[in-house]
């Protein structure tokens, strides 16, 4: 007897659970053939500070946790995306993702993806020696200039390279001890859902990650105007960054955006750096009295 196979129902990943949006909207996502593949969430406002509550309490964790430790756990999440090539590939050629290269583009961004995220496993604990300083002052003070987690950092995936981009933005925020609320591609959301799927089963704790599927329009003033987010990373248009600017001089954000005009190479080295890792950290200068 023929059946009718069971398809999957894309879920949001948010604070180590799968939700859907609590709107219950969903918007329809095509396969490279242009048929019907799933209905994606559209997640709301009221999901992203939902996301935000549950990165606040992820935060003092995951940012107690040893550097060697979080090192660890980003290198293990590489090490389940090189196990797991297969359903990358799969997510990547849903939604119009298949390039024009066809399978060797999508191998390609997969590769470069888990590149990427031992990239920054390999920085989670030296950076702190390259950032922080002992710095020479005219007393007889030591005195010394050490990093700290910002908070919670939102970000806005761009439209390409749906898979490496979003993981070029999410691990250097969480290499240096953040938590993220991230807005996924909206043409090509399907890579992020199954990425959270591994972060899932991943060591990483709930709530470090979060994914938001849904459309920019509705998303980007409260990414800009959220007063818990301490920072905005990502790319924008010029409607967008001047949204999230003048929200983020408000509630006083750091903001780096790349333009939407001017399209990253997320395969570049230029595309990973310690100053991707240095913008998502606060430095605190302390004063010791030597001899005391």
């Amino acid at each position: 007897m023929s059946r009718l196979p069971i398809t999957k129902t894309p879920k949001v990943y948010v604070g180590g659970a799968f939700i859907r949006s609590e709107s219950a909207r969903t918007f329809p996502l095509k396969d490279a053939a242009g048929n019907f593949f799933a209905n994606i969430p559209q997640c709301t406002r009221k999901d992203l500070r939902n996301a935000v509550e549950a990165a606040a309490k992820a935060g003092p964790g995951w940012a107690k946790r040893t550097a060697y430790n979080r090192g660890q756990i980003i290198y293990r999440l590489g090490e389940m995306l090189e196990a797991r090539k297969a359903d990358l590939a799969d997510a990547l050629s849903v939604g119009g993702a298949l390039r024009p290269d066809g399978k060797r583009g999508i191998a390609r961004e997969i590769e470069a993806t888990i590149d990427r995220l031992i990239y920054y496993a390999g920085w989670a604990d030296k950076y702190e020696q390259v950032l922080g300083n002992v710095n020479p002052v005219a007393s007889p003070h030591f005195n010394f200039t050490v990093t700290e987690p910002m908070g919670i950092v939102g970000l806005l995936a761009p439209e390409e390279a749906p898979l490496l981009a979003l993981v070029s933005l999410i691990a250097p925020a969480i290499t240096s001890g953040n938590t993220v609320v991230a807005l996924a591609s909206t043409t090509q959301p399907y890579p992020a859902i199954v990425l959270g799927e591994m972060l899932a089963t991943s060591d990483l704790p709930g709530g470090v990650v979060n994914l938001l599927t849904g459309y920019r329009k509705e998303l980007v003033p409260t990414f800009a105007t959220h007063t818990h987010l301490r920072a905005i990373a990502g790319v924008a248009n010029a409607d967008e960054r001047k949204a999230l600017k003048l929200g983020a001089a408000e509630s006083v954000k750091r903001v780096k955006l790349h333009k939407t005009e001017e399209p990253v190479n997320w395969f570049s080295d230029q595309a990973q750096s310690l100053y991707d890792v240095r913008d998502t950290l606060e430095f605190k200068t302390t004063w010791h009295p030597i001899g005391a």
